[in-house]
């Protein structure tokens, strides 16, 4: 999702990239969510005419962009069944100095795209020809292995309650032929790990199954399936699915930069699964499909969807709390300022787009950009122009509610270490650990949590006001903590993020406590290769001699050696680490896997080495012949290898699944 989520260090910055920054990997943040009930409005708004919004934007744009290092993008506003106003900024092509064009410029949307995979699929369901809450392998040509005795429905696939691992592998494939929607699902099918229709974790993946069920049950391939009974019925013309663009569509695609200072235009992008995220348009050809979801599921004298169709799916119908954003089918909530606002947004890594409905106000509001920006400045571009816009045409003032009583004891209660639903338990599970948030809790009652900051990268708190209930000081985002019948603290959920959750850790799995022992048995590890190498030297160059048993010099040298191994391991995920972190296409396009598989390969000697270590040591203490220094050395290098062994198992890496 785009731009909630900041880690630690450089393993942080790792999955960070991976989770956060890898194409149609990414999602986008909705914004947080303020109860009617608890709200009143603050002043009177302006009026939504085409020439105040020319004001808002173009007061905010240019000189967003600049200070971003964006190089340019669309925004539409429709209002009441028509195109309100549209306007492009900043440029599609750095090079020819060519601007920015709502009609014909074209973006890739990234995951925007999913909002028309659901739409095909309430088509099917409004014609009977597939039911929401039927198994999905009925409407497949491969199974989705069992699991948890209960079957997975298209209801959970587009309320992304599949219960699937994170995939990354292939998501960018590096050419066309990568793209075969049924070759991909067939090849990647990820693990389940939790119930269907119990927790929410973003599925790329899920979104893909659906699009290939639109294919099998209509008969039609899904790129020409959605031209058919979309665009062309939304006359939106310049809109597709094919990878790469026809050649009608191709010189009016956006060049997409990292930042507009780099000035290096990217290739082509392509993703996996097409289904959910691999769509092209234009911002008018956006401006088209929100008007006929406001006007639930009709443009102009044609229908795509009946309204009854349409008005289910923009129903609730999973929330991770009560009274925080969540689902409907396929949309996520994002009510804020009082109004009741559906969404999605949508990200590739040069590609940066926003699709928000109003639903009760008839007025939509769709964005993209072609460039990241700076530091990933566009993150905090999008929130802010939504933010502007509803703040000015519905403002909104949250209501004074006191503290709840326990709010001290409850903040101790909730501090900890957490992990994102949406998480990888195979080949990146050692990622995904060292991606946890940390919830702190403040001497005044509030809490913090790191993955939660304002745009200027302080973290955001959090106050009480009721049970395990939180809110945004000053603001209007809630937080929720969910227990379990006997107290503990099960997750917590956001209004400011209803893709996912974030689970309770062990503490022992905290960085905090991890982190520090890790290094200090990595230090122990380092300098005993050096005493032992000082040691050799010195031996060598007096002529001295060890004295030792057969045994003790047998275990002494497994020992040296388990140490290598383990060391040499270790700095070799730290190679992988930095490799992925400087280029993830390393990672997801597979290039880096026979040295995963070295690695992981590379963790049964580092165990088998420990245990060496360990025999190493008992016998050292037993030998009449040692000094205590040497005995007490050896202990201590005794357990910085069990913590590491510990490590090593606990963290995946010792292995031979390479599924991510």
């Amino acid at each position: 999702m785009t731009s909630a989520y900041r880690f630690i260090g450089l393993f942080s910055a790792c999955a960070l990239a991976l989770l956060a920054h890898t194409a149609i990997a990414q999602m986008p943040q909705p914004a947080p969510r303020a109860p009617v009930a608890n709200t009143r409005p603050s002043t009177s708004p302006h009026t939504m005419t085409a020439e105040d919004l020319s004001t808002l934007f173009g007061g905010m744009l240019p000189y967003m962009l600049a200070r971003g290092d964006i190089a340019g993008g669309a925004v539409v506003v429709v209002k009441d069944g028509k195109v309100l106003f549209a306007q492009g900024y900043g440029y599609a092509d750095l090079k020819t100095r060519t601007p920015v064009s709502p009609a014909t410029t074209l973006f890739r949307i990234g995951s925007v795209s999913k909002l028309f995979t659901w739409t095909a699929v309430m088509q099917l369901v409004e014609q009977h020809k597939v039911d929401l809450d039927r198994d999905i392998n009925d409407y497949l040509d491969f199974k989705i292995p069992p699991r948890f005795g209960k079957p997975i429905t298209l209801r959970d696939l587009m309320t992304h309650t599949p219960g699937f691992e994170d995939t990354a592998r292939d998501l960018l494939p590096a050419t066309p032929d990568g793209t075969n929607l049924e070759r991909y699902l067939k090849a990647h099918i990820p693990v389940r790990i939790f119930p269907p229709g119990k927790i929410v974790a973003y599925s790329n993946y899920g979104a893909g199954l659906a699009g290939y069920m639109v294919q099998r049950v209509s008969g039609e391939p899904f790129d020409t399936y959605v031209q058919r009974h979309i665009f062309e019925p939304l006359d939106m013309r310049h809109s597709t699915f094919a990878q790469p663009l026809p050649a009608s569509l191709a010189p009016l695609l956006a060049k997409g930069y990292a930042s507009a200072s780099d000035g290096d235009a990217k290739p082509f992008e392509l993703a996996n699964p097409a289904p959910a995220g691999a769509m092209t348009s234009s911002a008018l050809d956006m401006a088209n499909f929100m008007i006929t979801q406001l006007q639930d599921g009709r443009f102009g004298n044609t229908r795509i969807l009946s309204q009854r169709t349409a008005e289910l799916m923009h129903s609730p119908q999973h929330a991770s709390a009560p009274g925080l954003n969540g689902f409907d089918l396929g949309f996520y909530q994002e009510n804020r300022n009082g109004q009741r606002i559906i969404g999605h947004g949508g990200d590739t890594i040069v590609f940066h787009s926003d699709l928000h409905l109003l639903l009760d106000a008839d007025v939509g509001l769709f964005m993209s950009f072609n460039s990241a920006g700076k530091n990933g400045a566009i993150n905090d571009v999008r929130s802010a122009i939504f933010h502007a816009f509803l703040d000015r045409y519905f403002p909104w003032h949250v209501a004074e509610e006191p503290t709840y009583k326990d709010a001290k004891s409850d903040a101790s209660l909730v501090a900890g270490s957490y992990e994102s639903s949406r998480r990888n338990v195979s080949a990146l599970r050692f990622l995904y650990l060292f991606g946890q948030a940390n919830v702190q809790a403040l001497p005044d009652g509030t809490i913090t949590v790191s993955m939660l900051n304002d745009p200027a990268g302080s973290p955001l708190h959090w106050r009480e006001i009721g049970p395990l209930h939180y809110r945004e000081v000053d603001g209007q985002a809630l937080l929720d903590f969910v227990a379990d019948a006997r107290g503990r603290i099960l997750y917590l959920a956001t209004s400011e993020n209803p893709t996912s959750i974030l689970q309770r850790m062990p503490a022992r799995l905290n960085p905090a406590m991890f982190m520090p022992l890790l290094g200090i048995a990595l230090a122990i590890l380092l300098a005993t290769l050096l005493i032992w190498l000082g040691g050799w030297l010195i031996r060598r160059h007096y002529g001295g001699i060890l004295v030792l048993s057969r045994v003790q010099r047998a275990t002494r040298r497994l020992s040296r050696l388990g140490v290598l191994v383990c060391i040499t391991t270790v700095f070799g995920w730290f190679l992988f680490i930095v490799a992925i972190s400087a280029n993830e296409l390393l990672l997801v396009r597979g290039a880096l896997t026979p040295w995963m598989y070295l690695l992981y390969a590379m963790g049964v000697p580092a165990l088998i080495g420990a245990l060496a270590v360990i025999a190493n040591a008992a016998i050292a203490w037993f030998a009449p012949r040692r000094s205590r220094r040497v005995r007490v050395g050896e202990i201590f290098l005794a357990l910085a290898m069990i913590y590491l062994a510990w490590f090593i198992v606990v963290f995946g890496l010792v292995s031979f699944n390479v599924r991510f």
